[in-house]
């Protein structure tokens, strides 16, 4: 691999991001791309201290106009891209808002990594890889999702999940049809592109249920967190499914700096492949996500 290349992370501050993003940085420069000044230099320093390189641009990812501003700041730091890792997400139990007014959890794990992608494509090189972080709770049919009442993904249209509308018959956690929804729609989007754009490399990744994961961070409630940071990571049937932030990155690098040509696959928490629900299989759906969610990007301006 060399160290010559650099690679874009989203939410590179917590969690398996900063592992990911110290893990990357063996592999070359790393562009760190999250809305925190301070805590982006404090990463920055840290990868710098080890002797490796990092640049950061500020950017908050629920918001269309600052991901395409970060696009071009990107584009003209003018090195040699190697890889976009859209790892930026949340999973809040308050419904908020982002700048558009879009629901900030679908705003935040679909619009603002499928926006970065769109923006960002046409200046990845041939046999880039671009990778998306999925999530299994988007699987109605996936075990630990079944056993804790979660319903899978609830799409109507990006337009009604802009707005925070769900199917009806959802799970009765609160944030949790966001949170799927989002996931559902980015992990389509991974296939669908993967179909659409050959020359680059679409993959997506579920890194399980990780311990000491800051995902919902201050807007979720402390009972969720807990279930999801820590419980969930050792109780039976979840734990076979459990990793650490460290773990993952390890997983997720690999995959980003894979030079194999692999493209439209979803990886689990080991680095193997594994299948998404039987809605994000279809491709008409893929199709109807990517067309739908351009058609609403396209009104932001």
């Amino acid at each position: 691999m060399g160290n010559k290349k650099a690679y874009i992370i989203t939410g590179p501050t917590s969690g398996i991001g900063y592992e990911t993003a110290l893990e990357l940085a063996k592999h070359g420069t790393v562009i760190l791309v999250g809305r925190n000044h301070e805590k982006l230099e404090q990463v920055q320093k840290t990868i710098k201290d080890n002797g490796q390189n990092a640049v950061s641009v500020v950017c908050d990812i629920s918001d269309v106009i600052s991901v395409r501003r970060a696009a071009q700041q990107i584009i003209e730091l003018n090195l040699p891209l190697g890889g976009l890792l859209n790892n930026a997400g949340i999973m809040s139990s308050k419904a908020t808002k982002s700048k558009q007014g879009f629901d900030m959890t679908y705003a935040t794990n679909h619009l603002g990594a499928f926006a970065l992608t769109e923006a960002l494509a046409p200046h990845l090189p041939d046999g880039a890889n671009v990778v998306f972080i999925a999530s299994a709770i988007e699987n109605p049919e996936r075990k630990p999702a079944k056993v804790m009442g979660m319903k899978g993904g609830r799409y109507i249209s990006a337009e009604a999940s802009a707005r925070g509308e769900w199917k009806e018959g959802g799970s009765k956690m609160a944030g949790t049809d966001a949170y799927a929804t989002s996931k559902q729609c980015i992990l389509a989007s991974s296939f669908a592109f993967a179909r659409e754009t050959p020359r680059l490399h679409f993959n997506a990744v579920d890194p399980g249920i990780t311990r000491g994961t800051n995902l919902g961070g201050e807007s979720t409630n402390a009972i969720v967190r807990f279930i999801f940071g820590h419980l969930l990571a050792i109780l039976p049937p979840f734990s076979k499914y459990s990793s650490t932030p460290k773990k993952s990155a390890k997983v997720i690098t690999k995959i980003l700096t894979d030079t194999s040509g692999n493209t439209g696959v979803y990886y689990d928490e080991k680095g193997q492949p594994m299948q998404g629900s039987e809605q994000v299989r279809d491709i008409k759906f893929q199709d109807r996500v990517v067309a739908e969610t351009r058609a609403l990007l396209a009104k932001v301006k």
